[in-house]
């Protein structure tokens, strides 16, 4: 994404005296990109304004203040971590552990699941009760979800519950430890983590399909 916004921010150098403003999609990933690097602090117009080469004016055209591009941002972590989540719990497949594959597909695709968007956002919720209610309410999304994957494979209520929250505190727990575990230490630890969190250990076609989506040679 830096590479996207530095490529703009040339863009606009050439444009400048024509009158160039960007556009919503350009200073919404400006702002994403000083919330991972500096936290929600970090995310002002005037510091945008000069990381895209733009009048502070040019804000304006798009957003009404900091408040809404600040808003812009929760609805974009709300739809990529939420509710791609939410979509890989309903995804089809033919086993409980196969569903659970599906699950760790967001672990390891950041097109999925963003971990260092869910680290800024919990960060900032430390700043914002308002943000921290959001916080709330999509952790409840999310095991809710969770929950669901399990009663569909016949589990009872109560172990899917449990099962669920299992699943999601040591995700959640890897992001808040900004674990950078090596790739093919955590591949080789996924059957495992398959079988202790459903209960049913992932067949060998199940595993080398995951693998294939990864491009990852067991």
């Amino acid at each position: 994404m830096e590479e996207q916004i530095e490529n703009t921010a040339g863009q606009t150098n050439a444009g400048q005296n024509s009158g160039w403003r960007g556009s919503a999609e350009i200073w919404l990933n400006a702002a994403y990109d000083a919330l991972i690097e500096t936290g929600v602090d970090g995310v002002k117009i005037q510091p945008l304004a000069k990381r895209l080469s733009l009048s502070r004016t040019s804000f304006y055209w798009f957003f009404k203040d900091r408040k809404e591009l600040l808003g812009a941002l929760l609805d974009l972590w709300r739809e990529k971590n939420t509710g791609n989540l939410i979509k890989q719990a309903e995804a089809y497949a033919e086993t409980v552990s196969e569903a659970m594959l599906n699950i760790i597909d967001c672990w390891l695709m950041a097109d999925l699941f963003d971990a260092r968007l869910e680290f800024a956002v919990r960060s900032w919720a430390v700043q914002s009760s308002d943000v921290m209610a959001e916080i709330e309410k999509a952790d409840q999304q999310r095991l809710d979800a969770l929950a669901k994957l399990f009663t569909r494979f016949g589990q009872d209520a109560r172990m899917a519950d449990v099962r669920a929250r299992t699943i999601y505190l040591v995700q959640i727990g890897y992001i808040s430890m900004q674990s950078n575990e090596d790739i093919a230490v955590r591949m080789a630890r996924i059957p495992g983590y398959v079988e202790t969190f459903c209960g049913q250990a992932p067949t060998q076609n199940e595993l080398n399909r995951f693998y294939a989506r990864h491009n990852f040679e067991a």
